[in-house]
């Protein structure tokens, strides 16, 4: 693993230094304070540091940090972001990365993170009173009420197929990572609004299976989707409740207890929502809340993974 420890925080460039340093495999689980150390002691005998000698007590490590605009001027913000100084190097330092020394005394994981959330939580407090535009694209945020700021915004969706990013409204133009789509030029100019078109059924972002259908037209049904369809009054979701059925039951979900599930959740849907046994309603509504069920256990079981590993 190498790094480069850049010193560039002095107005006098004779006094900068880069220091290429190739770390023993016995450095890599150990404190970030240790690359501080080795720099100024490096620094301070050579030539750079005979009149100004630096002090490790009194500088810091920092990385530099990228990020797009969450504005309208479609531009990349970049900023030096402090390593700690109990921070173990192998997880907070890539190989070959930029390292830059700067002034300021070393804070530690705890500081840092106390400092971030206090940050948060003052950020936090200041959203309670802003809206936030509603337009593709548009991530401003503005007192609820207004003044409603001028506004660059797509008309369509973001459109994400495999490695492709675009707005569906702009087709033509493409990129192939989060900071590339981030910057693509709007389409449109206007003001910012906080009313979102309740009349609109138009999706937040669309996929491959969306490109698909507009170019193909809507999917038709299989005989046994229009079956199960009609044995359920018209009801769109039983079709999809009898494939689902199907599949768990191959995952090893016995069809007794998918049943027992699907029943009880037909009758909280009954009860929430005035309807009667055999409304096709009652199918439909169930379906889309198994689907909410079912995503909820999976984002519990992806948040268990991330934690465990």
């Amino acid at each position: 693993m190498k790094v480069f420890l850049r010193y560039e925080d002095n107005e006098d460039e004779s006094k900068h230094k880069t220091l290429k340093i190739t770390l023993p495999k016995s450095w890599k689980n150990g404190p970030a304070s240790r690359l501080l150390d080795q720099f100024v002691e490096s620094y301070n005998g050579g030539n750079e540091g005979q009149s100004s000698p630096l002090e490790s007590s009194s500088m810091h490590l920092a990385l530099r940090r990228s990020s797009a605009a969450a504005t309208n001027d479609d531009t990349a913000t970049t900023s030096l972001e402090d390593v700690p100084s109990d921070g173990i190097i192998i997880e907070t330092i890539a190989d070959r990365d930029d390292v830059f020394v700067c002034h300021g005394p070393s804070r530690t994981v705890e500081e840092i993170n106390t400092e971030r959330q206090a940050k948060l939580d003052q950020e936090k407090e200041a959203l309670k009173n802003l809206s936030k535009c509603v337009h593709f694209g548009c991530n401003q945020r503005f007192p609820k009420g207004g003044p409603y700021p001028d506004c660059k915004y797509h008309t369509g969706p973001p459109v994400f197929h495999e490695t492709a990013k675009f707005w569906s409204c702009c087709p033509n133009k493409k990129a192939y990572d989060w900071d590339g789509f981030q910057t693509l030029p709007a389409c449109q100019q206007g003001k910012c609004t906080d009313v979102k078109d309740e009349e609109s059924n138009q999706k937040q972002f669309l996929g491959g299976c969306d490109l698909r259908e507009e170019m193909n037209g809507p999917k038709l049904k299989s005989i046994d989707d229009f079956n199960a369809s009609a044995a359920a009054g018209g009801s769109e979701g039983a079709p999809v409740l009898e494939r689902l059925r199907s599949v768990l039951g191959e995952l090893g979900v016995e069809n007794e207890l998918f049943d027992q599930v699907l029943e009880g959740v037909k009758k909280e849907e009954m009860t929430k929502n005035g309807l009667q046994e055999g409304d096709a309603k009652v199918v439909d509504e169930a379906t889309k809340t198994l689907g909410l069920k079912l995503k909820k256990a999976m984002k519990a079981i992806a948040v268990e993974q991330l934690r465990i590993s």
